[in-house]
């Protein structure tokens, strides 16, 4: 990805999200584009508009951590954001961490002891990597994801379901949601590895498939997940209202275990006993080995 661009685009859409009544400021004169001008972001940041103009214009090398904690602030960037911003300015500099030539994928399969630990979980559990593949699920984890398990010959995408297939606008009952979770996680992942060339290749095949994807793609929102509560629509079993906690494993670079439980004694948790019953009938799905950075 061009590190200069990124900036550029990723400070554009942060600056045209903020009001001036957001920031503090007066509104105005007549404003040709929505959110703060240059000159406010720097009167905010505590610096001259030309070297503001300069930093958005995507020049980030050598710029110092007081600095992007200007721009954060004046732009009033969340926790994820400002990491963005953070790993967008490490680029810019040469950080030999993110400066790793483009990787080749290599295949990748679940490790039996990981398998074990996953269908040790009585509730759905999952194992997706930084480009959104569903590498790894327990029983009920796949059961609960069958849809996505149409074509055993490959690996199922939550990308390409979601976008691709119709059958997720009945599975995400907040079809929009998802999809601006979705693409928030995806950027965020190519934040840290701008070089990885499975999500480049993704991002390209989304954005050549999907008018959604390639409007999501190009605001540059940025996300980091760890809990919540989502809703799904199972086509055997009904409404879900499921809480999550996303963790990462350690062992296995970029790869995150989610566990999705139901509140004791709900109707979710009614709906997980029959899709038990109802995988326990069911041959197993299972998609070919996934692929993982060499």
């Amino acid at each position: 990805m061009d590190n200069r661009a990124e900036v550029r685009d990723f400070l554009t859409t942060r600056r045209a999200k903020i009001t001036p009544e957001r920031a503090g400021l007066p509104s105005t004169g007549q404003r040709r584009v929505p959110g703060l001008r240059r000159s406010e972001v720097a009167s905010l940041a505590g610096m001259s508009v030309e070297y503001y103009a300069k930093l958005e214009r995507g020049t980030l090398a050598g710029v110092s951590a007081g600095v992007l904690d200007a721009i954060a602030r004046a732009l009033q960037l969340d926790e994820a954001e400002r990491a963005h911003l953070l790993r967008l300015a490490e680029v810019a500099n040469g950080s030999s961490a993110l400066l790793r030539p483009s990787r080749r994928p290599r295949p990748w399969t679940v490790r039996p002891s990981l398998q074990w630990s996953l269908d040790a979980i009585h509730t759905p559990a999952i194992v997706v990597n930084n480009r959104h593949d569903l590498v790894a699920a327990n029983h009920l984890g796949r059961a609960m994801h069958s849809e996505l398990y149409a074509d055993p010959t490959v690996v199922p995408n939550f990308g390409r379901f979601t976008f691709l297939d119709s059958a997720a606008r009945r599975f995400y009952p907040d079809w929009n949601r998802f999809a601006d979770m979705f693409v928030a996680n995806l950027r965020t992942a190519a934040g840290k590895d701008p070089h990885d060339k499975g999500i480049h290749d993704l991002v390209g095949e989304l954005s050549t498939r999907s008018d959604e994807f390639r409007r999501r793609w190009g605001a540059h929102n940025v996300r980091t997940h760890g809990s919540g509560t989502k809703q799904f629509h199972h086509h055997v079993v009904g409404e879900l209202t499921l809480a999550y906690e996303s963790l990462d494993l350690r062992a296995e670079a970029d790869l995150t275990l989610t566990i999705y439980a139901a509140e004791p004694g709900s109707p979710t948790a009614q709906a997980l006993a029959l899709l038990a019953s109802w995988a326990a009938t069911t041959t197993p799905v299972t998609a070919g080995a996934t692929t993982r950075p060499a």
